[in-house]
């Protein structure tokens, strides 16, 4: 990593500059991709003759479990592509300057990027998992797949809340704030090497915001607003140069919300 190579030049340049608005525009991309995307999936799940039909009361089988985990994954892929904008767009400059002139950072920035969505995609089987318990239990709601109970809302509220102050959410959110440095600690190479380490920041990523994501069960798995919301909210505690403290303040807020619910079953 030592070795210098060319200056950047043309869009990647341009690109590696503007990384921040490369991501808001891939999250202004993403609220139309999950607005659409839910409103098809929607659609689709209140005609029992299409493939897509889950039914609220039934059984789920192989084929249930497999529409709901494809819906899953193509969500956490939706969601986590536009956050991951910065970190994918170092590593493709860092790539490209250990190159230089003897070759294209686009397989490996492609195989680092798969990495990163294949613990996401892991990811979604276990929400897939968590969702196939909620239905067995009869604790989910047919409207917007959303927990039926509220105090499986106020668990997962004062969890989330409680989680954004812990020392293993400081130090996930660490290194997804300095790609840099997450980088050049990690860094491996040729195309497996990338694939590790994108799995090794997916890892971070996951462990950063997993029980944000768990909050899907309390304001609705296809509600595409509140979607684009946490993404946003992960997106900001990156980038913004608070990130910590904003972590911090919507932890206070999430615990309040679940104390609230609680109060409210009592």
């Amino acid at each position: 990593m030592g070795e210098r190579g060319p200056k950047f030049r043309g869009p990647l340049s341009a690109l590696l500059r503007r990384d921040r608005w490369a991501a808001v525009g891939g999250l202004a991309a993403l609220t139309l991709l999950t607005a659409l995307q839910s409103r098809w999936v929607a659609n689709a799940m209140m005609r029992s003759s299409s493939p897509w039909f889950v039914s609220p009361l039934a059984r789920w089988g192989p084929a249930e479990l497999a529409t709901v985990g494809l819906m899953w994954g193509v969500m956490m892929v939706a969601m986590m592509t536009p956050i991951a904008s910065p970190m994918v767009l170092t590593f493709a400059g860092l790539e490209r300057r250990r190159l230089g002139d003897r070759g294209s950072p686009w397989w490996t920035t492609s195989s680092f990027l798969g990495g990163y969505l294949l613990l996401w995609m892991g990811f979604g089987l276990v929400m897939t998992l968590a969702q196939w318990g909620l239905h067995s239990a009869a604790m989910l709601s047919t409207c917007g797949m959303k927990a039926a109970s509220s105090a499986v809302d106020a668990v997962l509220l004062a969890s989330a809340g409680l989680f954004q102050f812990s020392s293993a959410k400081a130090a996930c959110l660490k290194h997804c704030r300095t790609p840099v440095g997450f980088l050049l600690s990690e860094w491996r190479a040729g195309m497996s090497g990338a694939l590790v380490m994108g799995m090794r920041h997916g890892l971070y990523c996951v462990g950063c915001c997993w029980l944000l994501m768990a909050l899907l069960f309390v304001v609705g798995v296809m509600n595409a607003a509140w979607c684009a919301v946490l993404a946003a909210l992960v997106l900001a505690e990156r980038l913004l140069p608070g990130g910590q403290w904003l972590a911090r303040a919507v932890g206070v807020v999430l615990v309040l919300c679940g104390v609230g619910v609680a109060v409210a079953i009592v």
